[in-house]
């Protein structure tokens, strides 16, 4: 587990981290997302411990990234990804972009997304929430707000 508590940080950056720093945290969520939805599926394709694990989905589940559904008369559950959990996987297409340009060297991507609304192959892009143009770190200016 974590060592340091990020959450009371006046830092969005730093409480984001709280809830998905560690580094098994953001592979378990791409998981439950492509559709591994059980104990036993996350376990084999990351290949991590059961404690980890175990400790990794009850932070997830505890922090209301994913819920934790049964499946099974026997006390066994799936894992699904809660409205906030939705949300923190668009954190990870952008991570993907990232990697994909300056991580995957010749062989390319190692996946490939196609975008429902269109059917092309792409990537996500910054955009301004407001006018629509990019926006990336040299576009803009860091002011205080109203939680500083």
């Amino acid at each position: 587990m974590q060592r340091t508590d990020f959450s009371e940080m006046r830092c969005s950056i730093a409480r984001t981290l709280d809830v998905i720093g560690e580094p098994w945290s953001p592979l378990i969520l791409r998981d439950i997302w492509v559709g591994f939805s059980r104990f036993e599926q996350l376990q084999a394709d990351l290949g991590i411990s059961r404690k980890v694990l175990t400790e990794r989905l009850n932070h997830l589940v505890d922090r209301e990234v994913i819920e934790r559904r049964p499946y099974d008369a026997r006390p066994r559950y799936e894992y699904v990804l809660t409205d906030r959990g939705r949300e923190l996987v668009d954190v990870l297409m952008v991570m993907v972009a990232w990697g994909d340009k300056w991580l995957a060297g010749t062989a390319g991507p190692p996946v490939l997304y196609r975008h429902n609304a269109c059917g092309e192959i792409s990537h996500v892009d910054l955009t301004c929430a407001h006018c629509g143009k990019p926006m990336h770190a040299d576009d803009v200016e860091v002011l205080r707000g109203p939680g500083a």
